[in-house]
C-alpha cells in the first residue's frame, strides 16, 4: 500500500509494477525516464503527477527489479535566483537504492559551454545528457538476514579499525582475483581471520555510498579513491561489487555486514552528508542540482548563483531546508533498518550543524532529530568535529550520546613522543585520561573521545616516524596538496630522515604512539595497515590513488610478524585492563578505598603539584591508575620521551606492590616480562615507555 499523504520517495516495487516519487519544492514538472541500457537514450518518458508536499508521483505497471530509470525536471534555469532546472539532463534519483554506472564525463553533463574561453561567463548550453548520465536502479530489497541481530557492544569495550573496502583486499594473495577490492572479499575467511586475530571489535568503513568522481580526477586518469564525493546516499557503491551493479551490489553489501556480525564485528559507516559530488557553480548537473538546487544546497547570501562552501568541495548541503534534512534522516534510518549497520562516523560534522546564519548551532536540527530518534539514538554515532568554515573547529561541542574524533589526542601524542615538545606533559596527561578537560564539563564520559594517532587522512604510522616531509608527487598536484601539519608535527624527530628503512628507534616511537592510543581512556581507533607497518611512500593525501600506494601490502604480515604480534597483544591487554575502559572520568580519589583512582608523579615518585606540572623542560611522566581492586589490578605508565634513560621511583603508596612488566616499548615482546615481582624502581630507556600491571591481571597469551 502507498500512503497518499506521505508517499515513499524513490522507487518502490508494488504488486503490478513500481511506484516512483520525487520531491522538488520549486520544480514545475518532472518526467520519469526508463532505460534499457546504461548508455542508451531512454525508452520511455512518463510525465509524473503532482502529489502532496511538493512530490511528483508515477505508478508504472510491469516494472521489475533491475529496471534503469532517471528523472528529467522542469523549472526555471535562473542561477541568479538559485534555480538550475535543466530537463535536458537525466538525474539520479537521490533516493535510488542502487546506481548502475558512473557518469560518462562529457559536455552533455553540464548546463553551460564548458569549452568557453571565459568559463565564468560561459553561455548556457543544454545538450541532452541521457547517454552520459548515471542511471538509477529499481531494487528488490528482500534479503535473508538469518539470525542476524545488533551486537550493541559497549563503547568501553570497543576497538575501532578504520579501513577501505578495496584497499584492504586488492592485494591479498589468498583472495580469488574476482573478490579482491569487493564487499565479498572483505569477508573472505582470510580477512575475517585477520580482524578477529587482531582483536578489533568494529570496522569503520571509508565511504561506501555511491561515489561520483570529480571531472578533473577522471581527466588525469585517477578517481576519488577514498570516496568522499557522494552521488547517492541510499546506494552502496557498485565499484566494490563482485556480483554486478543492477542491484546485486545491495545484496552483496548486506551479506558483507551479516558475515562481519557473525564474526562479532560491528560495522560503522563513514558517511558524507555535508556535500555531494556535484561540485561548485561550474560543476555538472547529476542529481540534486537539477532536482531542486535551492531546496538542497546552501547558497551564498547576496549571490545565489554560488554556493556557501564550508567543506572545501564546492558545495554544502543546507539542512535548514526540510527536504535536505529529510534526505539525511531517511538515509540514516534506511542503513540501520535495511542494512543493519551499527553506527556512523559523520564526515565534517560541523558543516551539518550550521544554521541559517552559518553559525554553529547546538544542538542543530539534525542532531536533535538523531539523538531523539528511537532507531538512530541506539547506534554508534561519531562526529568529525570540524569543517573548513569560520569557527569550524568544534571539538567536544557535540551532544551526548555522540562520540568525536579527538584530533587533540592525535596532535598531543605526536608532539609528546616525536617532538619532545616542552610544556606538553600536562596536556598529554589530560589526553591519556580521556580528555576530561574537554568532555567532562558537559558531563560526557571518557568514551566521548575517539583516540587516534593516524587515520586515512595523513601519514601512515610507519611514514609518520620515517619521513620529515610529505611526498605527494604522484597525486598530480605538484606536492601542493596534503596538510603541512603532518611534517610540522614531525619536525625535530631525530629518527626521521626521509629514508624508508624503519630503524629500531623509529619502531620504538611507533610503539609509544600505539600503546598510548590503545591504553588511554576513551575509544581507540587503529588505521588499517598500521598493524603491518604499511607505508605510502611518504604520501599523506593519497585520496586519488587507487593503486599500490594506497592498498595494503599483505606480504608485510609475514615480514613484520613480530610487529603484528605486538599490536594484537596490546589490544588483548587493553581488553583485560579495567582503568582504560572506565565509564567515568578519573577524579583523583576513589570512594571506599585508600588508593586514589589516579596519581600523576615524576621520576622521583612524588605526586606532581602545580609548580612541577608547569616545569617546561621536564617531560617524563608517571601515571598510576587504580583498578576495581585498587593496586592489585592497577596500571602504571612510566613515560620517558627524552633521549637518555630515566630512573623512575614508584609513588610511596605503590612501593612493594606486586606488579609485572606488561609493555616495554624498547622491545616488541609482549608480555615483556611475565615475572611477577615487587617493583619500587624502574629504569626507562630513552624514547620509551613501560607499562606495569597489577598481579590480578593475567598476562595475555603469546600465541
Amino acid at each position: 500500500m502507498i500512503d497518499d499523504d506521505r508517499p515513499p520517495l524513490g522507487a518502490t516495487l508494488v504488486e503490478d509494477g513500481a511506484f516512483f516519487c520525487a520531491h522538488s519544492r520549486h520544480a514545475t514538472g518532472v518526467e520519469l525516464c526508463l532505460f534499457d541500457h546504461e548508455e542508451s537514450a531512454e525508452r520511455t518518458r512518463i510525465p509524473m503527477e503532482r502529489g502532496p508536499d511538493f512530490t511528483f508521483v508515477a505508478r508504472v505497471p510491469n516494472v521489475r527489479a533491475g529496471q534503469l530509470y532517471g528523472f528529467r525536471v522542469h523549472g526555471p534555469f535562473d542561477p541568479a535566483r538559485g534555480h538550475r532546472f535543466d530537463p535536458s539532463k537525466v538525474l539520479v534519483d537521490p533516493y535510488a537504492r542502487a546506481i548502475a554506472n558512473d557518469p560518462l564525463w562529457s559536455r552533455e553533463l553540464y548546463s553551460y559551454d564548458v569549452l568557453a574561453e571565459d568559463i565564468e561567463r560561459a553561455p548556457a548550453r543544454h545538450d541532452d545528457g541521457a547517454r552520459a548520465a548515471a542511471k538509477s536502479v529499481v531494487v528488490d530489497g528482500d534479503f535473508d538476514w538469518r539470525d542476524d541481530a545488533p551486537l550493541r557492544r559497549a563503547w568501553k569495550d570497543t576497538v575501532i579499525y578504520e579501513c577501505h573496502v578495496k584497499g584492504m583486499t586488492a592485494r591479498h594473495p589468498e583472495l580469488p582475483e574476482d573478490l579482491r577490492g569487493t564487499y565479498a572479499g572483505l569477508v573472505h575467511p582470510a580477512m575475517i581471520e585477520h580482524f578477529t586475530s587482531l582483536g578489533v571489535t568494529a570496522v569503520e568503513l571509508l565511504p561506501i555510498h555511491e561515489i561520483g568522481d570529480e571531472r578533473h580526477l577522471v581527466a588525469r586518469g585517477t578517481k576519488n579513491y577514498w570516496g568522499y564525493a557522494t552521488l547517492g546516499f541510499f546506494a552502496p557503491t557498485g565499484r566494490y561489487s563482485a556480483s554486478g551493479r543492477r542491484g546485486e551490489q545491495v545484496e552483496e553489501c548486506k551479506a558483507m555486514i551479516r558475515s562481519l556480525h557473525k564474526a562479532g564485528i560491528e560495522v560503522i559507516l563513514d558517511v558524507v552528508y555535508n556535500h555531494t559530488c556535484e561540485g561548485n557553480h561550474l560543476g555538472p548537473t547529476l542529481s540534486l542540482r537539477g532536482l531542486d538546487n535551492a531546496g538542497y544546497y546552501r547558497l551564498r547570501e547576496g549571490d545565489l548563483a554560488r554556493y556557501d562552501d564550508v567543506t572545501g568541495t564546492g558545495n554544502s548541503l543546507d539542512l535548514e531546508q526540510p527536504a535536505a534534512l529529510r534526505l539525511v534522516l531517511d538515509s540514516l534510518r534506511y542503513w540501520v533498518s535495511e542494512f543493519h549497520v551499527d553506527g556512523f562516523r559523520f564526515d565534517l560534522a560541523a558543516a551539518l550543524t550550521r544554521g541559517r546564519k552559518k553559525s554553529f548551532e547546538h544542538p542543530s536540527a539534525l542532531w536533535s532529530a538523531v539523538i531523539n530518534d528511537p532507531v538512530l539514538s541506539r547506534v554508534k554515532l561519531i562526529a568529525e568535529p570540524w569543517d573548513i568554515g569560520a569557527g569550524g573547529y568544534r571539538l567536544a561541542q557535540f551532544p551526548h550520546p555522540m562520540r568525536e574524533w579527538n584530533g587533540a589526542f592525535r596532535d598531543t601524542a605526536r608532539r609528546y613522543w616525536l617532538q619532545r615538545a616542552a610544556g606538553t606533559r600536562g596536556v598529554f596527561a589530560s589526553r591519556v585520561a580521556g580528555s576530561s578537560d574537554l568532555f567532562s564539563a558537559s558531563a560526557r564520559p571518557p568514551t566521548a573521545s575517539v583516540n587516534f594517532v593516524t587515520s586515512h587522512d595523513g601519514f601512515t604510522l610507519s611514514d609518520l616516524v620515517s619521513y620529515l616531509r610529505k611526498h605527494n608527487d604522484s597525486n598530480g598536484e605538484n606536492n601542493r596538496d596534503g596538510s603541512d601539519n603532518e611534517h610540522s608535527d614531525n619536525h625535530g624527530f631525530e629518527g626521521a630522515t626521509d629514508d624508508v628503512e624503519v630503524t629500531d628507534m623509529r619502531l620504538r616511537s611507533a610503539r609509544n604512539l600505539l600503546a598510548t592510543m590503545l591504553l588511554s581512556l576513551g575509544v581507540p581507533m587503529l588505521a588499517h595497515g598500521d598493524e603491518l607497518l604499511r607505508s605510502q611512500g611518504g604520501n599523506n593525501n593519497p585520496y586519488c590513488l587507487d593503486d599500490a600506494t594506497s592498498w595494503v601490502d599483505w606480504s608485510l604480515r609475514q615480514k613484520n610478524a613480530g610487529w603484528f604480534a605486538w599490536v594484537r597483544s596490546v589490544i588483548a591487554l587493553r581488553q583485560k585492563l579495567v582503568p582504560p575502559r572506565r565509564a567515568l572520568h578519573l577524579a583523583g580519589h576513589a570512594e571506599g578505598s585508600d588508593v586514589p583512582d589516579v596519581l600523576w608523579f615524576g621520576p622521583d615518585g612524588r605526586t606532581l603539584d602545580a609548580p612541577t606540572w608547569s616545569a617546561a623542560q621536564e617531560r617524563a611522566l608517571g601515571v598510576l591508575m587504580a583498578g576495581a581492586h585498587g593496586l592489585d589490578d592497577a596500571v602504571v605508565w612510566l613515560c620517558n620521551p627524552d633521549l637518555t634513560p630515566r630512573e623512575f621511583a614508584l609513588p610511596p603508596i605503590a612501593q612493594g606492590t606486586v606488579m609485572w612488566c606488561a609493555i616495554d616499548t624498547v622491545s616488541e615482546s609482549v608480555p615483556f616480562d611475565e615475572t611477577v615481582v615487587a617493583r619500587d624502581r624502574c629504569v626507562v630507556s630513552g624514547r620509551a615507555m613501560i607499562v606495569l600491571a597489577g598481579s590480578l591481571i593475567a598476562p595475555p597469551s603469546r600465541s
